[in-house]
């Protein structure tokens, strides 16, 4: 009896076997089938020059300007510029990703981007708009929160977007206020910077943590920067006017490329703001984007200094 009854359990057990490995091999196909067809499907995006046909979820992304807004909303980016490159707070999310720029072509032709993206300012965007859809950004056209909501239409995450803006809105906000309670309503910040051959001071939409400080945070500037930075952005300064420019608090943006030797001088060490230990020391490569790794970044440094590490 038992002689009869195996060949029919090990038939039952092919049986049995065969239509799993059938229903895994329909459940694969039609996986591979949706991704197939998600990734030809395409959203039109309306950019500065004109709508443009993008993938609705770009697999494949040559960011040449606005990689961190990219990398905030998870974008998957093959190709970056070298500045992005180098800033710290990108360095762990862009390991393996090739470095390219708008002059050399035939790498970016290697990289088979299905969406590049590029400052206005760029060269060869017509060529690189032979290659993939190609969308230009110019610098400070729109503000920096309104910039993260445009990337995320592009990469159609825009949902996504307006929630981060609005929670970080509320909560620099928020920051804000207590900052103002502990140092005064009137108390002033100022944002220095240097490189090789001059010292300089910004307004309130030049990176550096301006935005955060003067738009959202609603900080007061100096007079001075007012007069001179606001409109412009930032205004470069000799060593013997800086106390003019120095507020109650300073931000100083260390550029270890610069010529820092005036922070060795008595006309910077008599500023009342480094008398009274009220320096915040960040570095430059860290701090020049306005985008949500960095703001988030800079509003916990702040929150630190003005509440916990200041006088």
């Amino acid at each position: 009896m038992r002689k009869i009854l195996i060949p029919f359990l090990l038939l039952a057990i092919f049986i049995l076997q065969a239509c799993g490995s059938t229903e895994t091999s329909k459940t694969e196909q039609k996986e591979e089938n949706t991704n197939q067809k998600s990734a030809s499907e395409t959203i039109t995006y309306q950019s500065e020059t004109g709508p443009v046909e993008v993938p609705a979820n770009p697999t494949r992304i040559v960011a040449l300007s606005n990689a961190p807004n990219v990398l905030a909303l998870e974008g998957e980016i093959v190709g970056v510029d070298e500045w992005t490159n180098m800033n710290p707070l990108f360095q762990e999310k862009l390991e393996g990703i090739e470095v390219v720029s708008e002059e050399n072509i035939e790498k970016i032709v290697e990289l088979e981007p299905d969406l590049i993206i590029v400052g206005s300012h760029s060269k060869n965007i017509d060529k690189m708009s032979e290659i993939a859809p190609t969308v230009a950004y110019t610098w400070g056209k729109l503000d920096y929160l309104e910039q993260q909501i445009e990337i995320g239409k592009l990469l159609n995450k825009e949902q996504e977007a307006k929630e981060w803006v609005e929670d970080f809105t509320t909560r620099a906000e928020e920051a804000g206020k207590e900052i103002k309670e502990k140092i005064g309503e009137d108390a002033t910040v100022s944002v220095f910077e240097y490189d090789t051959k001059s010292a300089y001071v910004f307004g309130n939409n030049w990176a550096r943590g301006t935005e955060l400080l003067y738009q959202t945070m609603k900080l007061e500037m100096p007079e001075k920067v007012k007069e001179n930075a606001l409109e412009p952005g930032y205004f470069a300064l000799s060593t013997e006017v800086l106390p003019e420019f120095a507020g109650d608090y300073i931000v100083l943006s260390k550029n270890q490329d610069g010529d820092g030797s005036f922070l060795e001088t008595q006309t910077w060490k008599n500023i009342p703001a480094v008398q009274n230990n009220r320096v915040i020391e960040l570095d430059t490569k860290a701090i020049t984007y306005s985008d949500p790794i960095t703001l988030e970044y800079l509003l916990d440094v702040f929150k630190k200094a003005f509440l916990e590490e200041l006088n």
